[in-house]
């Protein structure tokens, strides 16, 4: 049976990639979603490629194809050394890797290296690093933090002491869990350890421009901005996200935090001169963050934010980021449009969501040409 053409019409029902016929389409097209499916290798230059590898197109006969890398080595081929078709791996085959890395992780008493996991993936530790941030939303690194934060949330629970706790999570030293306390937490450990029920949050429901605006703060920063209309339904949202703290009303020096928040949310093109305690997972923080580096007036899209922070993937993800975020207008998530232009959700309302942003357009420029409707 003679080669198929790569100038020929593929023959249907030959997306799987299993048939001569469906190889030679995806080499016509340099068809990106057949990589890690087969290789194909020319004889003339001694080397095997993946389908969608952007070399000069070889002659047919020429052509051999091979079900995975180990029949091309053995065929006496190397490497592509423009497409590295060694450094491409099969959706499931990525998807089974890196769940074994993730469970390797979890399950290991001391945390292990990146080199000794990506020797375990057999795969080099720059690949197995770019390959896991791509498929799990977190480096490595920033996953066996999130393992060690959970056994000590675990741990001081049952723990005779905090110390133990913390070192048999895996820290070497008590002093590292310390350094990141806050962020894993959300509180330091004596006060996690009694249930988070000595921590302090300062609150006062006030009157601005959009109606209703909740303000919270610890004694590292505001925590908490939310925006509403019923003063009930804002303290009762406190008392959900902080179930453990003691909600104290701010007296008259608070006063002063609930001004400059209210002041932002009246010209949000401004910053926040107050401090932040921001808490959430090490995703949402990436995401938050992006947020933050939007200049007022300014618009993207959720799919913009994810490739912002290295996830073109995850948009879902960024968006469920984006409707956690518990400080409105100091995280402007409210600059975020859905990627027809629209105003798409907001945790607080698409009405307000439509006054910051016209706010925030430049002078003398409508808010019509800023913000699509919905």
């Amino acid at each position: 049976m003679r080669p198929w053409l790569y100038t020929e019409t593929p023959p249907m029902n030959c997306d799987n990639y299993t048939t001569d016929a469906a190889r030679w389409s995806a080499l016509g097209a340099r068809d990106r979603a057949a990589d890690g499916y087969f290789y194909y290798g020319v004889r003339t230059t001694g080397v095997y490629c993946r389908p969608s590898c952007g070399a000069r197109r070889a002659r047919p006969e020429n052509v051999s194809f091979y079900d995975d890398i180990e029949a091309a080595r053995l065929a006496g081929l190397r490497p592509c050394k423009r497409c590295r078709p060694d450094a491409v791996l099969r959706p499931d085959r990525r998807a089974t890797l890196i769940a074994e890395a993730c469970r390797s992780i979890e399950s290991a008493e001391e945390m292990p290296t990146l080199g000794a996991l990506a020797q375990s993936a057999q795969l080099s530790r720059f690949h197995f690093h770019r390959l896991f941030k791509r498929q799990v939303g977190l480096t490595p690194r920033e996953y066996m933090h999130a393992v060690r934060a959970r056994r000590v949330r675990d741990g001081l629970q049952r723990a005779d002491s905090i110390t133990g706790a913390i070192f048999d999570a895996g820290y070497g030293s008590s002093s590292r869990f310390y350094e990141r306390s806050a962020q894993s937490l959300g509180m330091v450990p004596s006060v996690y350890r009694r249930g988070a029920t000595g921590e302090q949050i300062r609150f006062a429901i006030g009157d601005c421009s959009l109606g209703k605006i909740l303000v919270a703060a610890t004694a590292r920063g505001v925590c908490a901005i939310f925006l509403g209309d019923d003063p009930n339904e804002l303290l009762r949202d406190l008392q959900r996200r902080f179930d453990k703290a003691q909600l104290i009303a701010g007296g008259a020096e608070f006063q002063d935090w609930v001004a400059c928040v209210t002041a932002l949310v009246e010209q949000p093109t401004h910053d926040l001169q107050l401090p932040l305690d921001v808490r959430g997972t090490a995703f949402q923080h990436r995401v938050w963050q992006a947020l933050r580096s939007i200049p007022a007036g300014s618009t993207v899209s959720y799919a913009e934010i994810a490739r912002r922070i290295g996830q073109p993937q995850c948009v879902r993800a960024v968006g469920q980021a984006i409707g956690a975020n518990p400080l409105a207008v100091a995280i402007p998530c409210h600059r975020v449009l859905g990627s027809n232009g629209s105003l798409s959700g907001y945790r607080w309302g698409q009405t307000r969501k439509r006054a910051l942003l016209a706010r925030e357009a430049e002078p003398g420029q409508a808010a019509s040409a800023v913000i699509k409707s919905a």
